[in-house]
């Protein structure tokens, strides 16, 4: 017997089968000889095809989804924009709604901006986390003069969620021509931009705002998409979270087949500290990775695919989901109610299920209120003995 080899190139390289055949002394291979050559080769062929397929069954190749992201985001227009952008915007006549808290709006905001408070406190009911009547919302939007048919930059403090909420209820009601100030205050004042304390009244306007179903989604509709090919779902909440160590709900876990990436990779993070070298300013680690680390980052995921992203109850989402828009994904939803819902409705499939103790919970506030009644006790007793 004399091994054969048989070689075929497959472009990725060559892929060899050793072949045995039965042979003469005068090197004349016989008709059985032949046959069995062609159909070990035929097999061969076989054999790679399925396991090309089995590769393709496995998932996307991550290498591949990168590449696509990066095709994506290059058509994509920029919706995460930067100082020069804005100050840019301000000449144009844009509107830029502050999204940080009175008492923060009133210390000093960028000149002409407007501010109705934390839109993830004042636009969403204080029990469900999810918006209240769109009437009330017409009317406080109105009163200063934000209207989703304009353009508008929305801001806070550096990478702060309440500004991309806003960002996410103005495209939710209608809005097309709006952008986040990702850097925000910290960068505007960072650059030496000129601050005010004045506060702008923009005359009211009346609203008129229809809902766009498509960029977000309910609980119903993602019960219906669990386990479809075309859909990937993505939970932006800590590892502990979705592992079902915290608990934020009735019970702990994650939908079933979403993939985790925790909000705060979007971040660069700070750099190792030199030795002797001064402390680093906090905000910097607050700063988006370049993009061809974002791309990398959700580099398992198709941007062609419906991509449902969620969190506790989604202001965290929402970051990501304005992340993934920049980098060209073409359909983002976000699921608004998030696992706060989720969670909470029972019968829906999770995974790392972990329920809420109650009565260790009721254990430990009962003995907290205890300790607090000792400790008004001390005190009241301190301040007998000082009289």
């Amino acid at each position: 017997m004399r091994a054969l080899r048989a070689t075929e190139d497959w472009g990725g390289g060559s892929t060899s089968v050793n072949l045995s055949a039965s042979y003469y002394p005068d090197g004349v291979y016989n008709t059985k000889t032949f046959i069995r050559f062609a159909h070990m080769k035929i097999l061969t062929y076989v054999l790679l095809l399925l396991s090309f397929a089995a590769l393709a069954d496995e998932g996307a190749n991550p290498s591949t989804n990168e590449a696509a992201i990066a095709i994506a985001s290059e058509e994509a227009p920029a919706l995460i924009v930067d100082t020069a952008f804005v100050a840019e915007a301000i000449q144009r006549g844009a509107i830029l709604w502050d999204a940080r808290v009175p008492e923060e709006f009133r210390k000093g905001h960028i000149p002409g901006a407007v501010n109705i408070g934390d839109p993830l406190r004042i636009l969403r009911s204080e029990n469900s986390e999810d918006f209240i009547p769109t009437e009330l919302i017409e009317e406080i939007l109105g009163n200063v003069g934000l209207n989703p048919a304009k353009e508008i930059i929305v801001y806070a403090g550096k990478a702060v969620p309440s500004a991309y909420f806003g960002l996410y209820t103005l495209q939710y009601f209608g809005a097309d021509n709006v952008r986040i100030y990702h850097g925000g205050i910290d960068d505007w004042k960072a650059a030496g931009r000129p601050i005010s304390a004045q506060e702008i009244e923009k005359k009211p306007i009346k609203l008129s705002l229809l809902p766009r179903n498509e960029i977000t989604i309910e609980t119903s509709e993602v019960l219906g998409k669990l386990d479809r090919s075309e859909v990937q779902i993505l939970d932006v909440r800590t590892q502990r979270e979705f592992d079902g160590e915290d608990v934020r709900a009735l019970r702990g876990g994650h939908i079933v087949g979403a993939i985790n990436i925790p909000y705060e990779r979007n971040f660069t993070g700070l750099p190792p500290r030199k030795p002797g070298a001064p402390p680093a300013n906090s905000k910097d680690a607050l700063a988006l990775k370049p993009d061809i680390d974002l791309r990398a980052l959700y580099a398992l995921l198709d941007p062609d695919k419906e991509t449902i992203v969620y969190c506790q109850s989604g202001s965290r989402a929402s970051i990501t989901a304005a992340v993934l828009k920049d980098l060209g994904f073409k359909n983002v939803r976000l699921y608004d109610s998030s696992w706060l819902e989720y969670g909470n409705t029972l019968d829906a499939p999770a995974e790392n299920v972990k329920f809420f103790n109650v009565g260790l919970f009721t254990a430990r506030i009962t003995t907290l209120m205890k300790r607090v009644e000792e400790l008004e006790k001390e005190l009241a007793a301190i301040r007998e003995n000082k009289k």
